[in-house]
């Protein structure tokens, strides 16, 4: 009898419990987190004319524009996102036999506009920048970030 008693005053305890968590609710209150300042990055990139496929001048010129915005987008990049570098050595005899390095630049770069677009020479150069205000404003578009500020139980 005592054990039955004990096994139901163990149930009944922890259904009541269990009940009672339910019957307190809670009100969160987010915020947005701001940074305090928002710098512009520029980023340059270059592109050989004469080097550029194409059966004419103006062909060479087109090819090296888009070459240079696209070489300006990936300094950008590197700002935003950095480099991902992996090297290898290879040591034979005390002597380094073989040594590698690979450089590689991954990311998304949206909001940068061209502001200036000129050749140099046999040189085309095309100058771009990115407000990181402008980054910030696309960001909080697309994922509404928050934090809790304070939550409230009843």
């Amino acid at each position: 009898m005592t054990k039955h008693f004990l096994q139901t005053t163990i149930i009944s305890s922890v259904l009541l419990l269990a009940g009672c968590s339910q019957l307190f609710d809670k009100h969160i209150e987010y915020e947005y987190q701001k940074p305090d300042s928002f710098p512009v990055l520029h980023a340059v990139g270059y592109a050989p004319i004469s080097l550029q496929p194409g059966a004419t001048e103006e062909q060479k010129a087109i090819m090296a524009m888009k070459a240079s915005k696209l070489e300006a987008y990936r300094e950008l990049a590197e700002q935003v996102y950095g480099q991902k570098v992996d090297a290898q050595t290879n040591v034979q005899g005390m002597v380094a036999s073989n040594d590698t390095l690979k450089v590689r630049v991954q990311g998304v770069v949206r909001g940068a506009k061209v502001t200036k677009s000129y050749a140099v020479g046999d040189t085309y150069a095309t100058e771009v920048e990115l407000d990181m205000k402008l980054v910030h404003d696309l960001y909080i578009g697309q994922t509404k970030p928050r934090s809790v500020k304070k939550v409230t139980y009843f």
